[in-house]
């Protein structure tokens, strides 16, 4: 029985042993820095070398911190440009941990670092394009305007405008102005870009008439533009054609003129070697041709055009 209870004090000793040792000890991986704090009290600088540590157990905390950039996207909304043009905007930046303690003691989690970042970010973008025109908000440079999204929240009269910053130097600015203020909470951002721009709900439907009208303008333009050229080769192909066939004429007119210079050249030589009978053949072909049942021929008995039937002594 003594042996039973000495083997159970041992495994509850054993046991007590194991989790002091499980909660003396804490991983910092190359991903993380670690906050000591004791009583919920920072102790010390923040650790961010990877490794294995030892903490005092059950009375000091592991508090886990990003050493990574992290994202933040920011809510829609509603600003007035310098031009009175009320538009949503849409904001997100890059950021990171960079004084975990400060970070710790002023912000505590992520969760509310991106409260603040709401407050600054958004607040620094609220100032930022409410003095520029929505030109400046929209484009980027003064390349060649096309028709695209960005056209679309554009009027006419804009698109000649020549912008004197642009889209990425008023996301630089509000980096720069919200750069200066994150880090008394232990924060760097990084990046900041506009991510959306939009009309509010009631513009958005003049906008959209307008691009389909503007689309319809483009349309239109390409079919006369196919029509003209449709016209263009038709008129072509017609010219090509007569052009052919004219050229086609005149070659079978010069090769009938041959022919028939041949055929002239034949007859003439026939008619060399017997006039008398090719003047026969050419008359009976007369007959054939000329004379029918239904054809009436008064002639003189001393017509030239019988001699032949006289001679043969046909009555």
């Amino acid at each position: 029985m003594k042996t039973s209870t000495k083997n159970i004090l041992l495994i509850g000793v054993v046991l007590l042993v194991l989790i002091v040792l499980v909660d003396a000890v804490y991983i910092v991986s190359e991903m993380n820095q670690v906050i000591i704090t004791q009583f919920g009290e920072p102790i010390g600088r923040a650790i961010a070398k990877p490794g294995v540590h030892v903490k005092v157990p059950f009375i000091q905390r592991a508090n886990y911190f990003e050493k990574r950039w992290l994202e933040w996207e920011g809510a829609p909304n509603q600003i007035p440009t310098k031009d009175k043009k009320y538009i949503w905007v849409e904001t997100y930046c890059r950021w990171r941990i960079s004084d975990p303690l400060k970070f710790f003691q002023r912000v505590q989690d992520e969760r509310a670092a991106h409260s603040r970042l709401d407050d600054i970010v958004d607040g620094e973008a609220r100032n930022a394009v409410a003095n520029f025109d929505l030109i400046e908000i929209v484009r980027t440079s003064n390349r060649e305007f096309e028709q695209s999204e960005e056209s679309a929240l554009l009027d006419i009269s804009s698109i000649t405008v020549k912008i004197q910053f642009g889209r990425d130097k008023i996301a630089k600015i509000i980096l720069e102005k919200a750069d200066k203020i994150t880090p008394e909470f232990g924060v760097e951002i990084k990046d900041v870009q506009i991510k959306r721009v939009n009309y509010v709900d009631e513009v958005q439907k003049k906008v959209f008439d307008r691009m389909i009208a503007e689309r319809q303008r483009i349309a239109s333009k390409y079919r006369s533009e196919g029509d003209g050229k449709s016209a263009e080769i038709r008129g072509q192909k017609e010219r090509e054609l007569k052009r052919i066939q004219s050229e086609a004429y005149r070659k079978a007119q010069e090769i009938k003129g041959k022919a028939d210079a041949e055929a002239t050249k034949i007859y003439a030589l026939a008619y060399n070697l017997d006039p008398e009978f090719y003047q026969f053949m050419k008359t009976l072909e007369t007959y054939r041709t000329s004379l029918d049942k239904e054809t009436w021929l008064l002639l003189s008995t001393d017509s030239e055009f019988l001699k032949y039937l006289k001679s043969s002594g046909i009555r």
